[in-house]
């Protein structure tokens, strides 16, 4: 088991201690992860060998009881970082919050309008200012598609703008 204690100091001066993380091999199950937090709750995350997670929530008076616990698939385990921390793919990208903009991920229903049609005629920037950067497909990703890309029921879109304008973009993507 192996306990990792991390110090950082803020902009400001101020030393913050990270929580309290140890990593624990299961064999033939995978590895579990113990957190414990600034507050002395402590959380376990099972990472299981077939990419499923489990992850625990115990009591505050006896953190040997566990209260809570959740089996997630990759999918809402990938849905749940997401929540947690958005920009958690790489630290070189691009706070858009900080400009006022914002990035989502929206998925395109089997059963939307734009299923079959091309890009170019949702008319996605000039009605609503967002841009679509990118297109992941089971195939892979699409980095800046064209306006003759065919779109796909089951392609999630990356779209960058305004609150206003991505949530716009949602809107139109969404009609059936």
């Amino acid at each position: 088991m192996r306990l990792t204690t991390l110090r950082k100091t803020t902009d400001l001066g101020f030393t913050v201690t990270a929580p309290r993380l140890s990593r624990t091999p299961l064999p033939g199950i995978g590895v579990r992860y113990d957190l414990t937090t600034r507050e002395h709750r402590r959380l376990s995350v099972i990472a299981h060998r077939d990419g499923a997670r489990t992850l625990n929530a115990y009591g505050r008076d006896d953190p040997d009881e566990c209260t809570l616990s959740v089996k997630l698939t990759g999918r809402e385990t990938e849905a749940l970082i997401d929540a947690l921390m958005p920009s958690h793919h790489s630290p070189n990208l691009l706070s858009t919050t900080d400009l006022g903009l914002v990035a989502e991920r929206i998925e395109l229903a089997s059963t939307s309008h734009w299923n079959g049609r091309v890009l170019g005629e949702t008319r996605m920037r000039t009605e609503t200012g967002a841009s679509i950067v990118a297109i992941l497909r089971r195939s892979g990703a699409i980095p800046s598609p064209a306006p003759d890309f065919r779109l796909a029921g089951g392609d999630t879109l990356i779209v960058i703008g305004t609150r206003e304008g991505v949530e716009a973009a949602a809107a139109i993507l969404g009609r059936e």
